[in-house]
């Protein structure tokens, strides 16, 4: 079946392609017939795919479709791998995926661009499968830069408000900086073994370099600042929330199922490289952890649903940080699996609502929803719980729980990650269900004036079951021991090593980890909904407000950027507007210009002037001869 592969990227760029080419003189229904089904068809190859990849079980199936070019012995392949980690990030890319623009064909039924979206949508579906598929870290970056001009082009859809513009443009000036680190980081694995075949490094990376090896560190802490700027990450985390300037379905997909969680896809997939560098993935622990909480205590105070679901994608990109930092490799990447179902089906509910409130966004407008959109309600209600990791029953319990046991009982664990980690848990439980009490409980403030279809509902119910049941192919020690998904990955990443005798505590940690979810939804319960009146008082407080504007600018890294490297700037050239460089040119010009003028204006074409030329030119030369 290995030569299936390529059509699993090769359908959605033939999908953009046709309707970049033919979408504006196409039927809207033939538009979603190929910018869905595209994708579709890619979720149903990678299926067959997988049920042959699950009884073979293959250590990986590579499958060249042809030699790039061959430059001095460097001569990359447009080739694609798949493993059980490129399975896993392929799985939900393309299924989730496939949901997400399901969906888009009734929310994005009215805009005049119908077809442009769709193109975009199917580009940044085929960029994502390229980055996760390639088996060398060229066609990796090509995917990489891909995904970062899809986000540009969706960010900025509606592009006649400057605002959008404004945050496409953040969005990849911004991970250009990652991206540019990341480069230099691909010229130094080349330097050092010749080559960038992913395959190839991994084997000789620890041949080469021993563990704390200089060299590796620094490739490593380089590849980091790729992985921060696509992942949104401290400290390049800022693009993320103004990223909500898109569509909703955009916002799904970049969260869910591709830009976001490429960061991730990096780190777990050069694995090798970063386990030789105990500084590097420290440096990846604390980023995460740190991040965690930034975005944590910022999404306790926004008023924009969807920026509330932004912070909390950078919060839990965080968790992955946390997890790939400490070695917990498969964790991590659970983590990723389960976050990409709750996460999708939070903003799909999110723009189901917006569509039904006429465009509204701020939950302060919001209330009363739960009886009126009974579908939105119980999925939301469903991925929230997931999110909060409401003990047993949802899947983010589960994939959480495992990242907060491994901080303590694996073997780089360290008790202020765990403390982090924790009081992250309990601020993510207060802002969802913070969410859910001024989105569906108390008043109705805004009339309904759009129910959902079932393109909008049929995605929202099968994400509820994945985000619900997703977790149970991952249960820890106490809870039967289930461990489908890390006996699957266990052939490409290693096992997480755990502190002897720390098991016997496991129990007391998840009853703790429990307790600080059900404590942060109480939190919620008792201000958003039981008792309004705190949150007022809280409002009163001038230092409390002070705190609450400062956590609301996003930790003020938007002006501190602003100070440090926009107003610099925009000075300079201001300064330079006539630029000085161009200006050395213009003068050249303009010299050259002058002395053909002045030559031109020697040819008159009459022969005595000729004659008086050449006699004053004679005396000249002969009058210097005779003073020298």
């Amino acid at each position: 079946m290995g030569e299936l592969l390529w059509l699993i990227p090769a359908l959605p760029f033939a999908g953009a392609l046709l309707l970049v080419l033919f979408g504006n003189r196409i039927s809207r229904a033939l538009v979603s017939a190929i910018g869905v089904g595209s994708v579709g068809i890619s979720a149903a190859i990678t299926l067959v795919l997988g049920i042959d990849y699950l009884s073979s079980r293959p250590a990986f199936i590579r499958q060249e479709v042809w030699q790039w070019f061959d430059v001095a012995g460097f001569s990359p392949s447009i080739a694609f791998h798949l493993d059980a980690l490129s399975m896993v990030f392929i799985f939900v890319i393309t299924f989730v995926g496939f949901l997400i623009h399901i969906y888009s064909t009734e929310y994005m039924a009215e805009d005049k661009d119908y077809a442009r979206f769709f193109a975009c949508m199917n580009l940044f579906v085929g960029s994502m499968l390229m980055l996760v598929m390639a088996d060398n870290l060229l066609l990796l970056y090509l995917g990489w830069e891909g995904v970062g001009l899809c986000s540009y082009l969706l960010i900025g859809f509606w592009y006649k408000e400057p605002a959008n513009g404004y945050a496409a443009r953040k969005a990849f000036i911004i991970t250009r900086v990652g991206d540019t680190a990341m480069a230099i980081g691909l010229f130094m694995l080349f330097q050092h073994f010749g080559t960038l075949h992913i395959q190839s490094i991994s084997t000789e990376a620890a041949q080469v370099w021993s563990v704390g090896n200089e060299t590796a560190m620094i490739i490593a802490l380089l590849l980091l600042g790729g992985a921060v700027g696509k992942s949104g990450q401290l400290p390049l985390q800022t693009w993320l929330p103004d990223a909500m300037a898109g569509p909703t379905p955009v916002s799904a997909l970049i969260h869910a199922a591709t830009m976001v969680t490429a960061g991730v896809y990096l780190v777990a997939r050069m694995h090798v490289i970063f386990a030789l560098s105990p500084v590097a993935m420290m440096a990846v622990a604390v980023i995460g952890a740190v991040t965690l909480l930034i975005a944590g205590f910022a999404a306790l105070t926004q008023y924009d649903i969807k920026r509330v679901l932004a912070y909390s994608t950078i919060s839990q990109v965080g968790y992955m940080f946390l997890a790939l930092g400490v070695g917990a490799w498969s964790a991590g990447v659970f983590h990723f699996m389960i976050h990409g179902f709750f996460k999708a089906l939070l903003f799909l509910c999110a723009g189901a609502i917006i569509l039904a409130l006429h465009h509204e966004q701020d939950m302060r407008r919001m209330g009363g929803l739960s009886k009126k959109l009974p579908v939105v309600f119980y999925t939301f209600l469903i991925g929230a719980a997931s999110l909060a990791a409401f003990p047993l029953v949802s899947a983010g319990f589960y994939s959480k729980d495992q990242i907060l046991w491994l901080q303590l009982a694996g073997e780089n664990g360290n008790i202020w990650l765990y403390l982090a980690g924790l009081l992250g848990a309990f601020i993510t439980s207060i802002y969802t269900f913070r969410m859910v009490f001024l989105t569906f409980y108390g008043e109705e403030k805004t009339h309904v004036g759009h129910k959902p279809t079932m393109a909008i509902t049929v995605p929202l119910i099968i994400l509820g079951i994945l985000s619900f049941a997703g977790g149970f192919i991952e249960l820890p020690h106490n809870f039967g021991h289930v461990v489908l998904f890390s006996d699957f990955l266990g052939p490409v990443l290693p096992a997480v090593s755990v502190v002897p005798d720390f098991s016997q505590y496991e129990w007391m940690l998840q009853l703790l980890a429990a307790v600080i979810s059900l404590s942060g939804i109480f939190i919620a319960y008792l201000f958003y909904y039981k008792k309004p009146e705190l949150i007022e008082n809280i409002h009163r407080s001038e230092t409390a407000m002070a705190i609450h504007r400062f956590w609301h600018s996003g930790w003020g890294f938007d002006q501190l950027y602003d100070a440090l490297f926009v107003r610099p700037y925009v000075y300079l050239s201001k300064v330079n507007k006539n630029d000085f460089i161009d200006s050395t040119y213009t003068f050249i010009a303009n010299a050259t210009q002058g002395m053909h003028e002045l030559f031109v204006r020697t040819q008159t074409g009459i022969m005595r002037n000729y004659v008086a030329g050449i006699v004053v030119g004679a005396i000249m030369i002969l009058t210097i001869s005779l003073l020298l």
